[in-house]
């Protein structure tokens, strides 16, 4: 499945949860695809763990 077909369930998830259950279903449903979204790179190897530390660093804690 390319990234095209995945952002199209991403978005129709995200949807229905906006509109039946409410924000906090939206949220939720979010949160959780972000968080599949990295595990998923992470066992594909795509993303290594140094990465995502480097992500949550301030700028001048980077050089």
């Amino acid at each position: 499945m390319n990234l095209a077909h995945l952002g199209l369930v991403a978005g129709m998830a995200l949807g229905f949860a906006g509109y039946f259950g409410g924000f906090a279903a939206f949220l939720l449903v979010a949160a959780l695809g972000a968080v599949g979204f990295v595990a998923g790179r992470l066992l594909e190897g795509d993303l290594d763990l140094g990465d995502l530390g480097d992500l949550l660093r301030s700028r001048d804690r980077r050089r």
